[in-house]
């Protein structure tokens, strides 16, 4: 069955189609700055429960769509979301702008704004 899409530009493009212009898409992490990403943000609680929530990480993908009119967006998630998978307990601190890593075993492991990890025991 034939969809019918209101922009198909970027599909057409991957099938090396003619177009009539180049399609122009935009990674979904560079919409952060977006003011409806972050009350869309803070609805969801947290980063993960966004990442987590499906209708929630659709409507941060079509923001930038919506606002600029761009032909195609890169689904929203993070890689982030891999180590959470594992069950190394990820979580966020944000007023330092830290990544937090709890593992079975109980060791921490903080990864600070500049980069540097920072094991700590409990």
């Amino acid at each position: 069955m034939a969809q019918n899409f209101k922009n198909d530009l970027f599909l057409r493009a991957l099938r090396r189609q003619a177009t009539e212009r180049t399609p122009v898409w935009l990674m979904r992490q560079a919409g952060r700055y977006l003011p409806e990403y972050n009350a869309t943000r803070k609805q969801a609680g947290d980063f993960m429960s966004l990442c987590k929530n499906p209708e929630l990480a659709c409507e941060v993908t079509l923001q930038p769509i919506d606002r600029y009119g761009l032909d195609a967006a890169i689904l929203f998630s993070d890689i982030l979301t891999i180590p959470d998978a594992m069950g190394l307990g990820l979580y966020f601190v944000c007023k330092v702008r830290a990544l937090v890593l709890t593992s079975v075993l109980s060791r921490r492991l903080i990864l600070q704004p500049w980069g540097e990890w920072i094991p700590q025991w409990s």
